[in-house]
């Protein structure tokens, strides 16, 4: 027997039905997935987000870079007004898990069913997204689709973006059958609300069931190269080394001592490093490493940044080394509006359920709605802040604490 909860027409096995047919497309270990942005997999769960679609009577709209939106105007009254739109994105990691994204887009579709079973009415449409390439995974840069959405991004630029293996965005939505015809950029909707997973340990370690996010941390991703001497392990005195991967070792402490010194929400990762030629007994001719950088506050990020240019020309300099920089991504930090943050809090305490407010410290397609609508975001607990792999889980009952309390900031939002 299917479960649903409060009177809300919330049927979050149903909910759980569409997540693990989106799993299965691309199974990676025993609960993971594996849906990279325009791969076959990706195809696959956009065939049945549509379908799914398409059996809760939206129009189905798909944009030049492949964004995907649905619009339930059933119960609208007034349809011609800007719709209010939620959902998040499709594509994973590598060895992601089978929440981050899909649930904020299955989520949105559940609201609408339990709607339209329960006729309600409200003045606006409802829509629900999903957005292409958020993760970054397989090309860049990340959050794509919600960029070009709004603006931020040139369409042109994002088609002709180069894949990991290779290929264009353009060929590859072409080859899966998802090279839309609706313009991008889009009109924007009235409001946007994404439902997400936090992704961290805050609410699951507080036991708090609701987060209302009142914005998402600026991030900064450079690329640093050091170009040095190859040359033999065993011959080359220490002294006479022009050795890359040393400076790379120093920059990889550095970060960490730097987000330590800076304290508050300062973050520093390097996630990726190679090495050329990689050979054992080779002091390497050159390093590459990618760092990660993250902040709240705009003016400590720009502070970061600073200071790790500057260790890493010190370090070269005292190495003999060439060192060069490239940025990846650039987002400034996004204060959520703040009515927006306020609603979901006070739905959530009308529910009866633990909320706090946070801050994000992963990018989402929200902060870039934040740019042209008022945008809220809503954070369910991440079982022991796991995320980006496998083991990822949320509770099924919060799960269905969070689209519930969606349904409710929906209704609100769209009898405005």
């Amino acid at each position: 027997m299917r479960t649903t909860s409060g009177g809300s027409g919330i049927d979050v096995n149903r909910l759980l039905e569409r997540l693990a047919a989106l799993a299965e497309l691309a199974p990676v270990g025993e609960n993971g997935s594996c849906r990279l942005a325009l791969t076959d997999a990706d195809k696959g769960a956009r065939d049945l987000l549509c379908g799914w679609m398409a059996d809760l009577g939206m129009e189905i709209r798909i944009d030049v870079v492949g964004n995907i939106v649905g619009v339930w105007s059933a119960g609208a009254s007034d349809p011609e007004l800007d719709p209010v739109m939620t959902g998040s994105h499709l594509d994973t990691v590598a060895t992601g898990g089978r929440y981050d994204g899909a649930y904020g887009v299955v989520a949105g579709l559940e609201v609408i069913e339990a709607f339209a079973a329960r006729s309600v009415r409200t003045r606006r449409s409802l829509a629900v997204a999903a957005f292409t390439n958020e993760e970054g995974a397989r090309f860049t840069p990340d959050m794509m689709g919600s960029l070009v959405h709004v603006e931020a991004l040139a369409s042109e630029t994002a088609l002709a973006a180069v894949s990991s293996d290779g290929v264009t965005v353009a060929e590859e939505l072409a080859r899966i059958g998802y090279l839309g015809v609706w313009p991008a950029p889009a009109r924007p909707p009235f409001a946007f609300v994404e439902l997400h997973i936090e992704q961290g340990p805050i609410l699951d370690h507080e036991g708090t069931v609701i987060g209302a996010v009142s914005g998402v941390q600026g991030i900064s991703w450079q690329e640093l190269t050091f170009v040095g001497q190859s040359n033999h392990a065993g011959t080359t005195p220490m002294h006479l080394r022009r050795d890359p991967a040393y400076a790379a070792a120093r920059v990889v402490t550095f970060v960490r001592e730097l987000a330590a010194e800076l304290g508050g929400r300062q973050v520093g990762t390097v996630g990726r490093l190679t090495l050329h030629p990689n050979l054992i007994n080779v002091v390497p001719a050159w390093a590459t490493l990618a760092v990660d950088l993250r902040n709240t506050d705009a003016d400590v990020l720009i502070e970061a940044e600073r200071r790790l240019a500057a260790f890493a020309a010190e370090v070269a300099e005292a190495e003999q080394l060439e060192v060069s920089s490239r940025s990846l991504v650039r987002f400034d930090p996004v204060n959520f509006t703040p009515a927006m943050v306020d609603l979901v809090e006070a739905v959530a305490l009308a529910r009866g359920l633990s909320t706090r407010r946070l801050a994000s410290g992963a990018g989402h397609d929200a902060q870039m709605l934040a740019q042209v609508c008022p945008t809220a975001m809503i954070f369910v607990p991440s079982d022991r802040g796991i995320s980006h792999n496998p083991a990822e889980h949320t509770d099924p009952e919060h799960l269905r604490a969070g689209t519930e309390v969606l349904a409710e900031v929906l209704r609100e939002l769209a009898d405005q």
